[in-house]
């Protein structure tokens, strides 16, 4: 499931992609699926990897970047030369343990809170070669398949935050984002 060889040498040569930022409403499209993984989808999957090892992110899904496929890129090694592509993921067992994690997104900078998930998940997906792989995923790892699987449904984690602290986030995101516009 991880990158291959090819993945290094592409990254370096890629463009970084404009993020979406919470409220956005593109940010609750649902993905659908990919239909053929092509040059397109691949220069798609070097691209955002580039922008999430540039953003300082472990996940990063095609939705986040304004593109509604079923695209998730993934690294959470030390390392950061691990990434796992994961194309039309889905899940097909979870734990039945839950742990309350702290979450953040690229979507919604500088937030961190709480999110109830399962312990470990297992999920199929097509790599970054169109091979179905299955992937089988505890921790940081499981988390993270968890949060970018969300967003591929159209949802951010703070969607599971309370009413009250979803909408502080939005009027300080909302802020935020008209003080950048100056």
């Amino acid at each position: 499931m991880h990158c291959n060889t090819r993945c290094p040498q592409l990254i370096k040569n890629m463009a970084l992609l404009p993020l979406l930022y919470f409220p956005d409403p593109k940010l609750h499209t649902v993905a659908k699926p990919v239909a053929a993984v092509d040059s397109r989808i691949r220069t798609l999957i070097a691209n955002m990897l580039q922008t999430m090892y540039d953003a300082k992110g472990i996940g990063l899904a095609a939705t986040q970047v304004n593109v509604h496929e079923r695209l998730i890129v993934i690294d959470v090694s030390e390392e950061r030369d691990q990434p796992l592509v994961l194309i039309n993921p889905q899940t097909i067992w979870t734990s039945t343990e839950t742990h309350l994690n702290e979450e953040g997104c690229l979507s919604v900078p500088g937030v961190y809170d709480g999110v109830e998930r399962f312990d470990a998940v297992t999920v199929s997906a097509l790599d970054g070669d169109g091979e179905s792989r299955v992937v089988e995923a505890e921790d940081l790892l499981a988390v993270c398949i968890q949060h970018e699987m969300d967003h591929l449904m159209g949802k951010v984690f703070v969607e599971y935050l309370s009413p009250l602290k979803r909408n502080r986030i939005k009027k300080k995101m909302l802020k935020s984002q008209r003080e950048e516009e100056r």
